[in-house]
């Protein structure tokens, strides 16, 4: 989508995975769900590279607000392009609500052994319960 097929005050928004694009869209505003926090951005922002924890990303479009499950990756901001390379990414309507709720009971009973296996088991809880809240639960 070139810039000038854009309405004025509007951002390019692209999802991307490593099987497909998930969005292609013009947005007035994107939260994105950093590791260390949520990051807001609108037109004209500063330059911008950073990692994303688990979350929800947030568009304003049309004046609405839509929302994504990201499962990390990294975000990148330029010339009011923003890029989103995640793991994964689905709408609300995509979330298997029973998976979801499985996926939440086993991450709550995994072992923890070390470091690793304390950060794979945060990781896991924070996963199913960002989903289960996106899809309605």
């Amino acid at each position: 989508m070139a810039d000038q097929d854009r309405k004025s005050g509007e951002l390019r928004c692209m999802v991307i995975t490593p099987d497909r694009q998930v969005l292609d869209v013009s947005a007035q505003s994107v939260v994105l769900p950093a590791h260390d926090g949520q990051i807001g951005v609108l037109r004209n922002r500063a330059p911008l590279l950073c990692k994303l924890g688990i979350g929800v990303l947030k568009l304003q479009t049309g004046g609405k607000e839509r929302k994504l499950f990201v499962d990390g990756g990294f975000a990148q901001v330029r010339e009011n392009d923003v890029t989103v390379l995640t793991t994964d990414a689905l709408e609300p309507n995509q979330i298997d609500r029973g998976s979801a709720e499985a996926a939440l009971s086993s991450a709550k009973n995994l072992r923890i052994t070390d470091d690793d296996s304390l950060a794979a088991r945060t990781d896991a809880i924070t996963r199913a319960a960002t989903q289960l809240s996106l899809a309605g639960g």
